[in-house]
């Protein structure tokens, strides 16, 4: 998709971010844009950034976890627009501890937000892509959802499934003769507040209740902080998002190289049979 020009995007979890730096990349390339989140103020300060570069922009509040709001968010769009052209699937969730300590409610709350989520925004908003002359759809998954990631199960477990839903989008477009391209984001080091934005923490949002957890599980977390927030920033990720669309680029791994050597460490170790 080279002339984004008049075209419309969806970018969820846009609030902050990932999400809120590629809107603004997609606005300034000459898109409508609509942006989405659960989080009413923080959707209100994005959008007036984004509507600097696209004035015809759109807030809306959803929760992509809850599949009558995504279907909402698609109703809505399809209403102000017509239609949509690039989907971007970015809103996450993150919930740190052992996998058998994590609550169920917890696990359910992070796989409908991170895969769920996506499921649901693919029933509302592809058939439409479909009618439409081209399009591109964007997932972002993680570094963690390449390799091993300890203490956060249901977060590791949500980015591996992007990844293979991605994987798997692809090859449907190809078989269907969409001219639609797919991208898979699985950011590296780059400092965003997913770990830390705790007054969105746990199912519904809003609750501002910490995860309790052991002292050993609470350093990976404070590790995983350290690395987060000595990343790049957040706003180098929508340029490279906005050229991963305009030609058609399948991977995209934002400031991942330090974790190659990881990745190459446990392909041996499965190939090895350990």
């Amino acid at each position: 998709m080279q002339n984004l020009e008049g075209k419309v995007a969806v970018v969820t979890g846009a609030s902050t971010g990932i999400g809120r730096s590629v809107a603004v990349e997609l606005g300034r390339a000459g898109m409508h844009v609509v942006v989405a989140s659960q989080h009413e103020a923080r959707l209100a300060d994005a959008l007036a950034e984004v509507e600097q570069v696209a004035p015809s922009a759109l807030a809306l509040r959803t929760d992509v976890g809850d599949k009558d709001s995504v279907f909402a968010l698609a109703d809505a769009t399809f209403d102000r627009y017509g239609g949509v052209d690039v989907l971007v699937n970015n809103a996450g969730v993150y919930r740190p501890g052992y996998m058998w300590e994590i609550p169920l409610d917890e696990w359910e709350w992070v796989m409908n937000v991170n895969l769920w989520g996506i499921v649901y925004a693919l029933h509302a908003f592809v058939p439409n892509m479909l009618e439409r002359p081209e399009g591109h759809v964007v997932n972002v998954s993680s570094a963690g959802g390449l390799m091993t990631s300890t203490a956060h199960g249901p977060y590791t477990t949500s980015k591996h499934a992007v990844v293979g839903l991605s994987k798997g989008l692809r090859r449907e477009f190809e078989l269907k003769g969409a001219d639609i391209g797919v991208t898979c984001v699985c950011p590296g080091m780059v400092a965003t507040a997913i770990t830390t934005q705790l007054q969105n923490y746990g199912p519904g949002g809003g609750d501002p209740r910490a995860p309790e957890l052991s002292p050993e599980v609470q350093a990976v977390w404070a590790s995983i902080d350290a690395v987060v927030d000595a990343g790049i920033p957040s706003t180098a990720v929508g340029p490279m998002v906005l050229d991963a669309i305009r030609t058609k680029r399948f991977w995209l791994l934002p400031n991942g190289e330090q974790f190659f050597p990881i990745f190459e460490r446990e392909l041996a170790e499965l190939e090895a049979g350990d």
